[in-house]
């Protein structure tokens, strides 16, 4: 009887994969620790976001709008005289909507209209927050929806965060490995389950603004990185 042509490769194939068995096997068997480390940096911030509305109510759409753009474009020169360049401020909000009024059983009217405008502002220069905020307060700017501190180049401190994660990832498994009777061998594999960006530790809620003096409190930006390291044990 014949043999199939395709029969010979496919027996040297599988006696390739019993033969290379055991050397999986052997990396399988491999002994290994796995250890994680966090690092963490903090820095003062350098750049400051803050956003401001006007909030404006008129009997109709036109009036409460027309006040409302007068009123906004008070808040924007004031922005501007503070240096502050157009490419540094945003409008991020903007609406006009009714307002209701109920009568007893009747269904709701419509007493008059509501138009608000929000603005964001970035400061590359922190020191000039308050002095912004009085501005704002004082061309009319009636809400203050938040203001955040950040960093802008935050790489160095990422790569800080990073290292000091591989450090204390390696002190560990040193730790570990000197109790169980072992040494480290080669690095395997390392691996980053995603860094944690600046966050602010201070920040000023959302909150009607008035002319007094704000008070400004910085604090500090956290900038953190999480590591796995693998190493082979000898």
């Amino acid at each position: 009887m014949r043999t199939p042509g395709w029969i010979g490769p496919a027996l040297a194939f599988l006696a390739l994969i019993i033969c290379a068995s055991p050397v999986a096997a052997q990396a399988q068997a491999r002994r290994v620790i796995t250890m994680g480390g966090h690092g963490e940096v903090r820095a003062t911030p350098d750049t400051a976001m803050l956003s401001a509305g006007v909030s404006t109510e008129g009997a109709t759409a036109a009036a409460a709008l027309s006040a409302n753009n007068r009123r906004m474009q008070a808040v924007i020169m004031a922005i501007r005289k503070l240096g502050v360049p157009d490419k540094d401020i945003r409008t991020s909000n903007f609406s006009v909507s009714p307002q209701y009024a109920n009568s007893g059983n009747e269904a709701p009217r419509i007493a008059g209209y509501q138009a608000s405008n929000q603005v964001e502002v970035r400061l590359d220069d922190v020191s000039k927050l308050g002095t912004a905020l009085d501005a704002l307060a004082a061309a009319g700017a009636n809400q203050m929806h938040g203001v955040n501190f950040l960093i802008r180049n935050d790489a160095d401190l990422l790569s800080q965060a990073r290292n000091a994660a591989v450090a204390q990832a390696r002190v560990k498994a040193e730790t570990f490995a000197k109790a169980a009777g072992v040494s480290l061998g080669e690095i395997l594999s390392i691996s980053e389950s995603g860094n944690e960006m600046p966050r602010p530790m201070y920040r000023m809620e959302s909150a009607v603004v008035t002319a007094a003096r704000v008070p400004v409190a910085m604090g500090e930006q956290s900038v953190g990185a999480d590591v796995t390291i693998v190493w082979e044990i000898k």
